[in-house]
């Protein structure tokens, strides 16, 4: 948690002086930016944390910058801020993805639960990235012929068929399988075909 903060994009500052006023408060580090845009200039896409973002801000709309964060892989998760009560504007957010709507003056108390709830978001997505990674570099470390065998085993064929299919030896199966489940790290074949299927999954999610 020691490199997480609490990212602050409204262009009002007497809302951005408040908000870091009560976020150093409690001991949490805050970064303000006036606009999307100026947000947009640092190295968003490895911060840690939370952003606190207003809907509706000069250029670059807050919804607008939702959904360009919700295209990054473990972007921080965004707990939008705006002083106009617009309901059908704080479902699209939620919708969207949003941890919470909050209206301006806002409850400090309700602003800080939102606050630690984004941060154990973002902690359980930076988990999950750092597993799917891992696999993935597993997957990665095997020889072109060895995945060719992960894939025939996690898809249910046999050493037998694999090495008529393969046109190999069926001793020659069993060590490149031998060797992907050292390489992978799998204590079994459901231990393998869950990582396969988890990095799969993972990956189309990060296409759409």
């Amino acid at each position: 948690m020691d490199t997480c903060k609490v990212y602050v994009i409204d262009d009002a500052k007497e809302v951005r002086d408040a908000i870091a006023l009560l976020m150093e408060s409690v001991g949490l580090d805050v970064e303000l930016f006036e606009s999307a845009d100026a947000f947009l200039d640092c190295d968003y896409e490895k911060l840690e944390g939370c952003i606190l973002l207003d809907v509706r801000m000069p250029g670059m709309s807050g919804l607008q910058l939702q959904k360009k964060l919700n295209a990054i892989p473990c972007a921080p998760p965004v707990i939008m801020i705006s002083g106009h009560g617009d309901i059908p504007m704080a479902v699209k957010a939620v919708q969207a993805g949003a941890v919470n709507f909050v209206e301006k003056p806002f409850n400090e108390q309700e602003l800080l639960d939102s606050v630690h709830r984004a941060f154990k978001l973002d902690s359980i997505q930076r988990g999950k990235s750092m597993k799917i990674e891992a696999i993935r570099e597993k997957i990665e470390s095997l020889t072109a012929r060895e995945k060719q065998v992960l894939e025939a085993i996690t898809g249910g064929k046999r050493n037998k068929v694999i090495a008529v299919e393969m046109n190999i030896a069926q001793s020659t199966v069993e060590a490149h399988r031998a060797h992907v489940m050292e390489k992978m790290a799998a204590t079994s074949l459901s231990d393998l075909m869950r990582m396969v299927i988890y990095a799969e999954i993972s990956n189309q999610s990060t296409v759409k």
